[in-house]
């Protein structure tokens, strides 16, 4: 089977496990950066093509796409499935999860627990806001902020007004977001694949810093999800369309709560605190329905 991994960079950890994963159970694994594809459509004939030829021969694509090219790198997966090709994620799953405001309101309107959110254009209600969020201090989060960047604490009323007005007055879009304290800078990142918890482990914010993520020097350990925990995660990757997710949730008194969605998880924390083998998860996944979909032809 001829893999391809869409991925701007073939030494990053992640890509470089989903190839080594992929030659260790006899198949070919081939880098491709997606940004230097381009698609050609026409009628019965959708077409991938880089470096001047036609992208032929490839039975399954994981896409691994950067946020900064979120539109562009869906786009080439979208013409992939056009073609029939299986995908460990979908274009649609891709792009609801990017746009934290969509994936919110989707798993809002699931019923999933999920921080209480607020998202709004102007500044003309800074204090009713302040006052439906439930005061400070609050979190406030670009809507396409990524690996915790873009997310900040507004922590007395003052330094809360502020910040909102200048967000505002400087059109950027942003989501306000409860403080959950009882969670202590820790959060849970659940890997599912296939509607599985493969994985999880949780992650703590270094001294000082509210934010657990490991770009921002957080640490992970290997935990134990309960039933609720395992379920919500589940359910998130379904909601947003996703096989292959990497779902945070955090622990709160009023029970698990999906913090955000991941359609391109990296696989160097995860596998560092559970000893597992996730990249070789992913490619068993795609093997196996890669066969079912050449028995159902």
């Amino acid at each position: 089977m001829r893999i391809v991994v869409l991925s701007r960079n073939p030494n990053l950890y992640s890509t470089r496990r989903l190839v080594e994963a992929a030659e260790q159970r006899g198949h070919q694994a081939v880098v491709i950066d997606h940004t230097r594809c381009y698609v050609v459509m026409e009628q019965n004939n959708p077409s991938i093509r880089i470096n001047g030829t036609v992208l032929t021969d490839v039975d399954a694509v994981i896409p691994r796409i950067g946020a900064s090219v979120t539109a562009y790198g869906t786009s080439i997966v979208r013409q992939f499935e056009m073609q029939g090709v299986f995908t460990a994620n979908q274009a649609q799953g891709i792009v609801r999860s990017r746009d934290k405001l969509r994936s919110m309101q989707l798993l809002s309107g699931e019923g999933l627990g999920i921080p209480k959110t607020i998202f709004a254009n102007h500044g003309r209600e800074v204090e009713d806001l302040i006052e439906q969020i439930g005061g400070t201090p609050f979190i406030i989060k670009l809507v396409e902020g990524t690996q915790g960047v873009g997310v900040v604490l507004a922590e007395t009323e003052t330094t809360a007004k502020s910040m909102l007005e200048t967000f505002y007055s400087q059109g950027i879009s942003i989501l306000v977001q409860e403080f959950i304290k009882e969670a202590r800078s820790s959060d849970i990142r659940a890997f599912v694949v296939d509607g599985k918890v493969v994985g999880s482990m949780k992650r703590t914010g270094r001294d000082g810093d509210f934010r657990s993520n490991l770009h921002q020097g957080g640490t992970a350990q290997l935990c134990s999800l309960t039933k609720d925990e395992e379920e919500a995660a589940v359910a998130a990757a379904h909601t947003l369309s996703l096989r292959v997710a990497g779902v945070d949730l955090l622990q709160s008194a009023r029970g698990p709560l999906i913090m955000e969605v991941n359609s391109s998880p990296g696989l160097q924390g995860i596998e560092a605190a559970t000893g597992k083998d996730i990249a070789g998860a992913i490619v068993q996944f795609v093997e196996e329905n890669v066969e079912r979909q050449r028995n159902e032809n």
